[in-house]
């Protein structure tokens, strides 16, 4: 940090920052520079936030809906105006480029603009007793209620917005939350905490605790106080926290492969660049990163050589410079699975057109054709700026390729024929199916979620206040 003193974080608990005793170094990934010393909390400061969490519910559970769309729209407001220290803290703790960051804010600004909008909406339904016999003169309506203190679990590739797709809509339905952000991004959670404290959050509504996950997370797991994990990270984890839950609610965003049909009837022109992005944004480092491309055997040999050409106008840099496209990925166990997985495809006859070694702690855009179904790049969850693509008869076949897959989040497909454009988004066996668009498109009010290994629950805020909230059936006998 160009010889500056290294600041000493703190958690957020009840509104206040509370010291530590143990601390990590939280080092820059691109140029391995200490950052700052995070709290490595104990199970007791954990659970010191969950009373804390606990108390503020009761005031939480009482705010108007008006009220609590006010705070979200201040905390928008706050963040548009903090937009850029923001994006450097992003920037310099995910080494994500600045100006895909800096993306990552303007999305963050509209999911608070989305929940603000959405606390307005929380709409019970009303039912016709009548319908069945005893039920005469009887009216009945469903109200919806927040359900209390929520766990938040998040992962280092989307610090502000993934943490906003929690914490909105949290806020919006008047529940409170306990954020353990990972360990590798806390400074951007501290930061959002203050925000909305400035916006006029109640103490004690979010609380955010920073440390390991093994030691924190069976803390909101066995605490009966908290009623619901929402949790994005690996399907390993996923499923420990779903045998370990109990009677909580649950939402899981988990892992992802990707995949991208192209038809022999699509457009170059539009899929090329859009493929490109869904490659190698944030250096593949993406839920929902195209991993995968299957492409006609008719335009296979156009696709494949535009689609190169493109990949080398990337800039491969660091995320502090304006101009780079593609930096480090985030720590060096990454670094060294992803090699290792290329390695291991190299050796099994796949074709390298561009990529495949590392520069420090960048991998540069790397694209494999001719890879066997079974290589770890083509079945599991790479997360790392590396794309196959492979020839197909058919857009069946590709379907067929795409399913093979544990997971089960998004996929896309380029065409201008409506038949098999229907025909793949009948047949895709995943949550969301993107018709010419990539399968790492998302907004931010859309439902989210993905079936198989990918998942269970929905996110995106009006699905997410959904999972927030408890149904109350109310019956007045006239």
């Amino acid at each position: 940090m160009n010889g500056a003193a290294v600041i000493r974080k703190a958690n957020f608990i009840g509104g206040r920052w509370k010291s530590s005793f143990f601390h990590y170094e939280l080092k820059n990934p691109y140029d391995l520079s200490t950052i700052a010393e995070i709290p490595l909390s104990t199970p007791e400061e954990m659970e010191e936030a969950i009373a804390e969490a606990e108390q503020a519910y009761a005031l939480m559970k009482t705010l108007s809906s008006h009220e609590r769309s006010s705070i979200l729209y201040r905390a928008a407001q706050l963040l548009e105006e903090r937009a850029e220290d923001f994006t450097r803290t992003i920037s310099l703790e995910a080494a994500k480029p600045i100006k895909t960051a800096r993306m990552e804010v303007t999305r963050s600004i509209q999911t608070f603009l989305f929940a603000a909008e959405e606390a307005k909406r929380m709409y019970g339904e009303s039912i016709p007793m009548d319908a069945a016999k005893g039920g005469e003169g009887k009216i009945a309506f469903t109200v919806r209620e927040p359900i209390g203190v929520i766990g938040a679990i998040t992962p280092f590739n989307f610090p502000l917005n993934l943490v906003a797709h929690k914490v909105a809509p949290a806020i919006a339905s008047g529940n409170t939350i306990v954020l353990k952000p990972a360990e590798q991004t806390p400074l951007t959670s501290f930061k959002l905490a203050e925000l909305l404290r400035d916006a006029g959050l109640p103490d004690g509504a979010l609380n955010v605790v920073a440390g390991d996950g093994p030691t924190l997370g069976p803390v909101l797991l066995a605490d009966e106080r908290v009623k619901k994990i929402s949790f994005t990270g690996s399907p390993e984890v996923g499923k420990l926290i779903r045998s370990q839950s109990g009677l909580k609610k649950i939402t899981l965003e988990l892992g992802s492969n990707s995949a991208l049909i192209i038809d022999e009837q699509a457009d170059l022109d539009k899929a090329v660049p859009k493929a490109l992005t869904g490659a190698f944004t944030y250096a593949g480092q993406v839920c929902i990163h195209t991993q995968r491309i299957y492409v006609h055997e008719a335009i296979y040999d156009a696709f494949v050589e535009r689609f190169v050409e493109a990949a080398k106008t990337l800039i491969v840099g660091a995320p502090s410079d304006e101009q780079t496209d593609v930096s480090a990925v985030v720590n060096q166990c990454s670094l060294q699975r992803i090699t290792a997985w290329l390695d291991e495809a190299r050796q099994s006859g796949a074709t390298f057109l561009a990529g495949g070694e590392a520069n420090g702690q960048v991998i540069p855009p790397t694209i494999l054709t001719d890879v066997n179904e079974s290589e770890k790049v083509v079945c599991q969850e790479v997360f790392g700026p590396v794309v196959i693509i492979n020839r197909v008869a058919s857009v069946e076949e590709a379907v067929r390729l795409t399913n093979q897959s544990r997971y089960g989040l998004n996929a896309g497909i380029f065409t201008t024929n409506l038949d098999a454009a229907f025909r793949a988004a009948q047949g895709l066996h995943v949550g969301q199916v993107m018709i010419n668009e990539i399968p790492t498109f998302r907004a931010d009010h859309m439902p989210y979620g993905g079936v198989k290994d990918s998942g269970i629950g929905k996110e995106g805020i009006r699905y997410a206040i959904s999972e927030m909230t408890e149904e109350k059936l109310i019956v007045i006998q006239l």
